[in-house]
């Protein structure tokens, strides 16, 4: 696959991440000022949360030790999806979602100093999160199968 295909794919699901993101913590902001919502009762609310570190608020205040390990994910995926000639677009798609929220959450992070989350699980003590969160959660575990799925298939071609 060419490189322009990939990038296209990388970067297109990358600004979608990113731009859904931010689209949703800005009527989170506005609309969840009020306090929380219930969407599903008994699972799923939507409350306003700033938080300065990562899940579980591990990390309270350290900011930019989280800027910098996001910039740097987001820069070894980028590299990846540009060495890998043979990458199949799933996987480079896959890498994208990881790096869009990367990205949507590092915007929060460099312009307010704190990331917005809002979804908040009633049905279990779970980290409140957001949309950043669910493309990268989302992201790693595709590419982990992905990337064990195309590993597997290049050494059984190997092995023949």
């Amino acid at each position: 696959m060419s490189l322009r295909v990939r990038i296209a794919g990388f970067a297109g699901v990358a600004v979608c991440g990113v731009v859904l993101d931010q689209v949703t913590k800005a009527w989170a902001r506005t609309a969840l000022a009020g306090g929380p919502v219930t969407v599903v009762p008994g699972y799923l609310d939507l409350a306003l949360v700033k938080n300065t570190g990562a899940a579980f608020s591990i990390g309270s205040g350290a900011t930019w030790v989280f800027a910098l390990l996001a910039i740097g994910i987001v820069a070894a995926c980028t590299v990846w999806v540009v060495r890998e000639c043979e990458m199949p677009m799933g996987l480079v798609c896959s890498l994208g979602a990881v790096a869009g929220g990367g990205v949507g959450n590092l915007i929060d992070r460099v312009v307010a100093g704190e990331v917005t989350d809002f979804f908040a699980t009633t049905f279990a003590d779970f980290p409140v999160f957001n949309v950043a969160d669910i493309f990268v959660t989302c992201g790693v575990v595709l590419v982990i199968y992905l990337w064990w799925r195309w590993d597997s298939e290049r050494q059984a071609q190997d092995a023949e």
